[in-house]
């Protein structure tokens, strides 16, 4: 199936960091050396680096590449999530280059959430940070299952491989209780270029691969699993469709959140639990036999169903769980604490409904990983396990199985803000 193609040779990844670890400068070096970068953006980051007095790489400043926002390059921080883009012979990637200052985690939420593996910074001459610390939880928490701890500015320290090991064992260490299914660790220099897309002559005692040889080699899961999951279809829009086998038919028009569909397939449509059978798929002026997460189509049922936006079809006896209880992995985004008493707006899948907390089960402290019961608000880049009541019932998947339908974000509905991102726990851990 070409859509299978497709996810199996893209991997998605996200960097982050404290300030200042090198972010700007690592992905800079990584379009600059593997020749992704045009010749007139090229041309312009000369110039600016000149008018800069700056001399890095051939004259280049590489952490211009990523600077796409006048503010960003006043402010010397970066302030969003940028994508970017680059090929190798091997396979595509697509970077989401994410904040290192505090302030911005929420940033580092959204880039990694459909991240296939994560790089964290860390300055070789000033080893982990709580920042550092806190990345490497949200990416726990966020399911991704590779992580790589990249040691930069090595040159800073002489290249030592006693400061590379310091900081190693001290991130395995802190990484016990957080069951990443990969882990690896790769000194490098961004600046010099040393370990990014050539060894460089500086670390000799290093074995491992270089950066982009491991980029090129790590599993793309969370796509090939998404593929793979079971049938999940959130219906955004009702519609009639002038396609069809048999002419215009009502559609139900969607996303695949994951698994696949087959016309002919029995569904069921939650809440109501009404069942049907698929008549047809619509993708723009074409009828499929069959589709697969993340295509966008419109679905034709056998016979006529009061559905509206919000609702789900799902395959017959693969159903997700309904309720209007949920526990949740929450991390807070607002610079305005959490305040229990009052209500929020859940936005899960295509539908938004009012929600209340029920209660918060737990603190995390991110630098000992130590769970702090007693807490009463959530304040800005908190972490910790919250229970949730809705308005009207959710379809919902634990997000270690399924991260589309068991995640969700919580507005404020008087600034309209998004205030916190969710990943909802199984049953068990509702009990």
């Amino acid at each position: 199936m070409s859509t299978q193609l497709i996810t199996a040779d893209t991997l998605r990844f996200t960097t982050a960091g404290s300030v200042d670890d090198g972010k700007s400068t690592l992905i800079g070096r990584l379009l600059y050396d593997t020749k992704s970068i045009l010749e007139d953006q090229l041309s312009s980051i000369e110039k600016t680096t000149t008018r800069r007095g700056g001399k890095f790489d051939n004259g280049v400043d590489l952490s211009l590449f990523t600077d796409g926002l006048a503010a960003e390059r006043e402010q010397g921080i970066t302030i969003d999530v940028a994508y970017r883009y680059f090929t190798t012979i091997k396979r595509r990637f697509i970077i989401a280059d994410t904040p290192g200052h505090e302030q911005y985690t929420r940033n580092m939420v959204t880039g990694a959430s459909t991240a296939d593996l994560s790089i964290i910074l860390v300055d070789a001459s000033k080893g982990l940070q709580t920042q550092s610390r806190r990345h490497a939880v949200i990416a726990s928490l966020l399911g991704i299952p590779h992580v790589v701890l990249a040691v930069n500015k090595m040159d800073l320290v002489d290249y030592s491989e006693d400061v590379f090991e310091s900081i190693r064992a001290e991130f395995v260490a802190f990484c016990k209780q957080l069951h990443f299914a990969e882990l690896d660790f790769i000194p490098l220099s961004a600046l010099e270029g040393d370990m990014i897309v050539e060894r460089g002559d500086k670390l000799g005692w290093y074995r491992g691969k270089t950066l982009l040889a491991l980029l090129e080699t790590s599993s793309a899961t969370e796509r090939t699993e998404r593929v793979k999951g079971e049938f999940r279809f959130p219906v955004q829009l009702v519609g009639r469709t002038k396609m069809g086998r048999d002419g215009g038919y009502r559609g139900y028009l969607g996303r695949i959140e994951s698994g696949h569909i087959t016309v002919g397939d029995s569904v069921k449509v939650l809440p109501s639990g009404i069942e049907a059978r698929v008549q047809d798929i619509v993708l723009l002026n074409d009828s499929l036999r069959t589709a697969a997460a993340p295509q966008s189509v419109t679905l034709v049922l056998d016979r006529q169903i009061d559905i509206s936006r919000g609702d789900m079809i799902v395959h017959v006896g693969k159903e997700p769980r309904v309720t209007n209880q949920i526990t949740a992995n929450l991390s807070w985004l607002s610079a305005q604490p959490l305040a229990t008493n009052r209500q929020y707006l859940i936005k899960h899948t295509t539908q938004s409904v009012r929600a209340i907390f029920e209660g918060i089960d737990y603190r995390l402290n991110v630098n000992t990983l130590e769970r702090e019961a007693g807490v009463t608000t959530f304040k800005l880049n908190d972490i910790g396990r919250v229970r949730l009541k809705t308005l009207r019932p959710l379809m919902v998947d634990s997000y270690d199985v399924t991260r589309e339908t068991g995640s969700f974000i919580l507005i404020d509905e008087v600034t309209n803000e998004t205030v916190a991102g969710g990943m909802i726990l199984g049953e068990a851990a509702n009990g």
